[in-house]
C-alpha cells in the first residue's frame, strides 16, 4: 500500500493503493489462483437447471470470485453462450467444470438476429441456457442486452446468478456517496460528443460511474475538469481484484495532473462525487416568485419555488408575503 508522506501529497490526497497480489502473473486477465491440492474441481449441485435463460456473472480479475451457483449453472446447463468463449473456457478450466461436448455459442455485439432467434429456439424447445458475460455482470456494458430483451418479448423463463461488478466494486472502494449512484457507461471517443456527454451529467445528484479506456482515461479527466469542476472530487481504479489494484483519489484537477505523465494499462472506472448544491440567493427567490405570482396564489408559489430552488418553503412564503404586499400596495386603487 502507498500512501503519502509529504505535507503536499496529504493536500492533494491523490492516494495510491496497489493490492498485496491476487495471484495473477502479469498481463493477464484471469489466472488460477492458489487452491486445496486435495481439490479436483467444482462438484454441482444435484438440481437439475430448469429450461430458460440463466445469466452468469464472472469475475471481473481473481478466478475465485465467481459465485457456487454460478459454477453449477456452468456445470448443468444444456447450452453454454459467451461473448468471448476463450475466456470461458478457461475459466471452466480453473474450477474444473468440464464442457462435456455441450454446444458452446460466441455471442456478441455483431452476432445479430439469427443468434438471437437460434437461442430462443433452444429455449423454447426445453433447454437451459446459460449467457456468461466476458466479465463481470452481463448487461453492464455487455453485448447480452438484446438476447435479454428478445426472451422478455418472447415470454421465456430468466434467471440470474449475480456475482462481480466493475462498478459496484470501484464504488464499494471510492469512498464516495453510496445511497444514490448512476452508471453511465463508456463516455463517448469523440472530444465535442464526450464534453456533451459529461454537460448532461454535470448537474446530477448521484455519484457518477464510468468505465473508460486507458488509451482515452487522459482525455476524459482534462474534460471532466472543464465539465464538471476542477475541485469535484474523484476516483480512478483501475484492474481491480488483480495484482496491480490501485484506486487513487482527489479533485479531478489533482487526478488530471497526475495521470498526465503515465502510462496507462489496465481496466478502468471512474467515479466522481455529486454535484454541489447550489444555494439560491434572495434575487434569485424574488425573480422565481415574481413569475410564479403571476398565475398562482401565494402559498402555491412558495411551495412550488421552494421545491423548485431547494429552499426552505418558509423562508420562500415569507418573501412571497412580503412581494404580495409591495405589489398590492403599488397598485392603482
Amino acid at each position: 500500500m502507498k500512501v503519502p508522506h509529504s505535507a503536499t501529497a496529504r493536500r492533494t490526497r491523490a492516494w495510491t493503493f496497489a493490492s498485496q497480489g491476487n495471484g495473477f502473473g502479469k498481463g493477464s486477465k484471469l489466472v488460477r489462483q492458489s487452491t486445496d491440492p486435495t481439490e479436483t474441481g467444482h462438484k454441482p449441485a444435484l438440481r437439475a437447471i430448469p429450461p430458460g435463460l440463466h445469466f452468469v456473472s464472472t469475475p471481473i480479475g481473481a478466478a475465485r470470485d465467481i459465485t457456487l451457483r454460478a459454477l453449477d449453472v456452468l456445470a448443468g446447463a444444456d447450452v453454454l453462450v459467451a461473448e468471448d468463449t476463450r475466456t470461458l473456457r478457461h475459466l471452466m478450466e480453473i474450477h474444473g467444470v468440464a464442457l462435456g461436448g455441450r454446444p458452446l455459442i460466441a455471442y456478441h455485439d455483431h452476432s445479430g438476429d439469427a443468434t438471437v432467434a437460434r437461442l430462443l429456439g433452444l429455449i423454447g424447445e426445453g433447454r437451459s441456457v446459460a449467457y456468461a458475460s466476458e466479465a463481470g455482470t452481463p448487461l453492464i456494458s455487455d453485448p447480452g442486452f438484446e438476447l435479454a430483451r428478445a426472451a422478455a418479448a418472447a415470454g421465456l423463463p430468466m434467471s440470474a446468478a449475480p456475482g462481480p461488478c466493475a462498478a459496484i466494486c470501484a464504488l464499494t472502494l471510492s469512498g464516495l456517496p453510496t445511497d444514490r449512484f448512476l452508471f453511465a457507461g463508456f463516455a463517448p471517443a469523440a472530444q465535442g460528443a464526450r464534453r456533451t456527454f459529461l454537460a448532461e451529467l454535470s448537474g446530477v445528484k448521484a455519484t457518477l460511474i464510468l468505465y473508460e479506456s486507458p488509451k482515452r482515461l487522459k482525455s476524459l479527466l482534462a474534460d471532466m475538469v472543464q465539465a464538471l469542476g476542477a475541485e469535484r472530487e474523484a476516483v480512478v481504479c483501475r484492474e481491480l481484484t488483480k495484482r496491480f489494484e490501485e484506486v487513487s483519489r482527489g479533485s479531478l484537477a489533482t487526478l488530471a495532473a497526475a495521470f498526465a505523465e503515465r502510462d496507462i494499462k489496465g481496466e478502468i472506472v471512474v467515479l466522481v462525487d455529486r454535484a454541489a448544491d447550489v444555494v439560491a440567493g434572495k434575487d434569485t427567490v424574488e425573480a422565481a416568485l415574481l413569475k410564479a405570482l403571476a398565475s398562482m396564489s401565494v402559498k402555491d408559489a412558495a411551495t412550488s419555488v421552494s421545491q423548485t430552488l431547494g429552499v426552505s418553503r418558509k423562508i420562500v412564503y415569507r418573501i412571497a408575503l412580503d412581494l404580495d404586499r409591495t405589489r398590492s400596495d403599488s397598485a392603482p386603487s
